[in-house]
C-alpha cells in the first residue's frame, strides 16, 4: 500500500512519515479507528516506509504482502484444535491486496463463516513469539501487524502483553482495532495511540470519482451515506443493484406496520418477512439496515420541509413518500434508529437474526404510530 493510494487523512500521514524521518519510530502503536477510515491501510504504508528505509527492495514485496520480515495476526475461527491466522493468510491476503478497507464483516464473509466466532487465540501469540524469537530473513527491522486486535481473548491478551513488555531486538508491533473498550489497560498502558479519524466527505468524494464510473449525483448520494467511511462508500456502490430489492422490503415492512395496528392478522406478515432477510448472510442483513437508517432520517428531513436535503425518495410501486413522511417525527426517529442500531449489534455479535429481524419489526410497527 503506498501513501498515495489512502483516500485522504494527510496530517496523519504526514505525522507517520515524520516519526520515520526523524527516527522516533514507537516500537508499539495502536491505530484506532474503523476500518472504512483506513487503519490498515496507513499501517501497510508505514510497514512499507520503514521497511523500505532499510532496503529499497522491500516496497514491493510488502505491496503484495509477502515480504518475510513482515507478519501478521488477525482473527480466525477454530479448525481442528487450534485457530492460528497462518492457517488463514492466503485468504487474508487475497481479501486486502483486493479491498484494502475491508471490514470484520467482510473477512467473515469472505470465509463464508458468519455465524463461527472469530477470535485472536492463546495460541496464535505462541505462534507468534516463535517466529519472533527467530533473527531477521533480511537483517533488519521486523514487524508484527495485528489487525482487529480488540478480538484478542483474555489468555491471548495476557500472553501478548509479555511479547509487549519484552519484545526482540528490532521489532515493531502495530495494531489496529475500533476501539479502546475491549482491550486490556495494561496493553494499553504499553502502546502509543493514533486516532485515525473519519475520512473527509472531499477526499471520498474524489477517490470515487478517481477510481469508479459514475455519475457526480450518485457520488454525492454515496458520500452523504457513507459519513467518513470508504469502506461503506465503496458497499454502497457495489450494492446499487440491490436497492430494489431494499426498496421493496422497506414498503413492504412500513405497509404491514401500518396495518397491524387495526389488523393484528398482518403480523404474520411481518414474521414472514423477517424470515426472508434472516435468510441472507450478514453482511448483505447490516446493508439493509444502513438503508432502512437512510430512509427514515431522509423521510424526518421531507417531514421538516428540509427538502433540498432530501437527495433520495421512495415512489415506485405506489408508495406515498409524502405520506409516510408525515409519520416519522421528533416522537419517533430516536427510537426507530436505536432500535436499528441495537438489531446491528445484534447481528455483529452473532445473534439469531429470525428473532432479531422480527423483534425489529414488530417494534416498528409500535413506533411508527406514535404521534408528536
Amino acid at each position: 500500500m503506498n501513501w498515495e493510494n489512502i483516500a485522504g487523512q494527510e496530517n496523519l500521514k504526514k505525522l507517520l512519515k515524520d516519526s520515520i524521518t526523524e527516527n522516533r519510530v514507537s516500537h508499539a502503536q495502536l491505530f484506532i479507528g474503523k476500518e472504512g477510515y483506513g487503519t490498515l491501510p496507513l499501517v501497510l504504508a508505514y510497514a512499507r516506509e520503514i521497511l523500505k528505509n532499510e532496503s529499497e527492495h522491500a516496497a514491493s514485496k510488502v505491496e503484495h504482502l509477502n515480504h518475510l520480515d513482515l507478519h501478521f495476526s488477525f482473527p480466525v475461527f477454530t479448525e481442528g484444535k487450534t485457530a492460528v491466522s497462518k492457517n488463514r493468510f492466503d485468504d487474508f491476503r487475497e481479501m486486502i491486496l483486493n479491498s484494502p478497507y475491508a471490514s470484520f464483516d467482510d473477512w467473515t464473509a469472505h470465509l463464508e463463516s458468519e455465524n463461527k466466532q472469530f477470535f485472536i487465540s492463546a495460541d496464535e501469540v505462541d505462534d507468534q513469539n516463535q517466529k519472533f524469537a527467530l533473527k531477521s530473513f533480511e537483517g533488519g527491522t521486523k514487524i508484527l501487524i495485528v489487525w482487529r486486535a480488540d478480538k484478542m481473548n483474555v489468555a491471548a491478551s495476557n500472553k501478548f502483553l509479555k511479547f509487549l513488555e519484552e519484545p526482540p531486538e528490532k521489532t515493531i508491533i502495530l495494531l489496529t482495532a475500533e476501539s479502546t473498550d475491549d482491550i486490556l489497560p495494561t496493553i494499553l498502558s504499553r502502546t502509543q495511540l493514533i486516532e485515525v479519524p473519519r475520512i473527509n466527505d472531499e477526499d471520498i468524494e474524489a477517490y470515487l470519482k478517481n477510481n469508479f464510473q459514475i455519475s457526480t449525483e450518485k457520488i454525492k448520494e454515496i458520500v452523504h451515506q457513507a459519513q467518513g467511511n470508504l469502506n461503506d462508500a465503496i458497499n454502497f456502490l457495489k450494492s446499487e443493484n440491490k436497492n430494489p430489492e431494499f426498496e421493496k422490503l422497506f414498503v413492504q415492512w412500513v405497509r404491514d406496520a401500518f396495518m397491524v395496528k387495526k389488523k393484528p392478522e398482518f403480523l404474520k406478515n411481518i414474521i414472514l418477512w423477517a424470515r426472508e432477510i434472516a435468510g441472507w448472510n450478514r453482511e448483505k442483513q447490516k446493508n439493509f439496515l444502513n438503508y432502512a437508517s437512510e430512509i427514515f432520517r431522509l423521510a424526518l428531513l421531507q417531514n421538516y420541509q428540509s427538502q433540498d436535503l432530501v437527495y433520495k425518495k421512495i415512489e415506485a410501486n405506489g408508495f406515498n413518500w409524502e405520506g409516510f413522511s408525515k409519520f416519522i417525527s421528533g416522537a419517533n426517529i430516536i427510537s426507530i434508529l436505536d432500535e436499528i442500531n441495537d438489531a446491528d449489534l445484534h447481528l455483529t455479535r452473532n445473534g439469531n437474526p429470525k428473532i432479531v429481524w422480527t423483534d425489529l419489526g414488530i417494534k416498528l410497527s409500535r413506533y411508527i404510530h406514535k404521534n408528536s
